[in-house]
């Protein structure tokens, strides 16, 4: 409790899943929130749990509205301490003849592009505050290659270079930056991506799931409350010196 107590963070797609679970966990040990999200409901049910945070509508992939956000945060905030680059989407499911280019390109906007730009808006606040962290949310299908997903496997390859990439820029200027490669998280978006992967491969569900489970080591799911503690962890004085990593979260998936 309180080992964050009196800094700032912004999440992106913080109203819900893994983004609201990081959400919850900072705001218990004291950090101070802004979240944006397109889910208006979400926001809606975000600011009732925590009426003092900024929660705001926005698309990481819209340039402006991300422009708009970040000077909101600059103007009622003055600060900022990390940045949790946690949005992305799932991606379409199918072979690659089957997936079009917009929807290549909607993923990468969304996963990549999108973190991309909250980092081009985060750095000059966090430089000015003497330093901080950046986690950018990957995925173990950013070290793995994964069909049916193209889309989605290469936003996350693409995640783990950009935070690579930015660990050695900006280590000099006392930033830190780390990705988080979260394994198969327990919860509706991942039952979504086992139904549809069943019916592109014409299977049951049930066969699907095990077919994931027996790729995990520990033969079980992680929950979005474990990708929280890990970068409660990274973001706490413990985690200082932590810079440039990929640290999965994910009981060992073996292969995709």
């Amino acid at each position: 409790m309180g080992k964050l107590k009196g800094q700032f963070g912004v999440i992106t797609a913080g109203a819900s899943g893994i983004g609201w679970a990081v959400a919850r966990q900072l705001s218990s040990e004291g950090m101070d929130l802004a979240i944006c999200d397109i889910d208006q409901n979400a926001l809606d049910d975000a600011a009732a749990q925590m009426p003092a945070s900024l929660c705001y509508k926005a698309d990481v992939a819209d340039m402006g509205a991300m422009a708009s956000f970040f000077a909101e945060v600059r103007t009622r905030f003055g600060k900022l301490d990390c940045l949790i680059n946690n949005a992305g989407i799932a991606g379409p499911t199918g072979r690659v003849d089957e997936t079009s280019p917009d929807e290549f390109a909607r993923c990468v906007a969304i996963g990549l592009t999108g973190q991309f730009t909250c980092a081009h808006f985060a750095v000059p606040l966090l430089r000015a505050r003497g330093g901080g962290s950046i986690i950018c949310m990957s995925s173990v299908a950013g070290k793995y290659g994964y069909p049916y997903r193209i889309p989605y496997a290469a936003t996350k390859f693409g995640v783990i270079g950009l935070a690579q990439s930015l660990a050695k820029e900006l280590g000099p200027d006392n930033i830190r930056v780390n990705a988080i490669l979260p394994g198969f998280v327990a919860g509706p978006r991942m039952e979504a991506v086992i139904e549809s992967r069943a019916r592109s491969e014409g299977v049951s569900v049930q066969e699907i799931r095990e077919q994931y489970l027996g790729k995990v080591s520990m033969r079980r799911m992680v929950t979005a409350q474990d990708v929280a503690e890990t970068i409660s962890f990274l973001l706490s004085p413990a985690g200082a010196n932590i810079s440039g990593q990929s640290i999965a979260v994910d009981g060992n998936v073996e292969t995709l």
